[in-house]
């Protein structure tokens, strides 16, 4: 059992009682993802994309939402272009979520066949 809110991502194994190990994939979505060399204005992207409440996924040169047409024309008015692809997509947690999870529970990668599952923000499958 997992403590209520626990925070999975891809990547993430569990191991059950019996041993079985079962490693988080994190589902495939469409999505638009905006691409800045220039952390200023990269910056500017996540900072209008937040100030709308919307979850974001952010790399080091690029910011990741559900594919919006009019969040993609209002970042093409700041100078991004957004890529409409299907990619995983797993948003940042909030401020206030995800403390607490640990890597200490994940199972080590030998001795145990792992099977895939796969997650869908904003809602868990038992």
């Amino acid at each position: 059992m997992l403590a209520r809110g626990t925070l999975l991502r891809g990547g993430d194994r569990l191991r059950a009682a019996d041993g079985t190990v079962i490693e988080v994939v994190a589902a495939i979505e469409t999505v638009s993802t905006a691409y800045a060399h220039d952390p200023a204005l990269l910056t500017r992207a996540a900072y209008h994309l937040g100030n709308r409440h919307i979850p974001v996924q952010i790399g080091d040169t690029w910011v990741r939402y559900l594919h919006d047409h009019v969040l993609d024309h209002m970042l093409e008015q700041l100078g991004l272009e957004g890529v409409g692809e299907q990619a995983p997509f797993e948003p940042e947690a909030g401020a206030y979520e995800g403390h607490g999870h640990s890597h200490a529970e994940h199972a080590s990668h030998t001795h145990t066949p792992i099977y895939r599952a796969h997650a869908h923000p904003g809602h868990t499958h038992d």
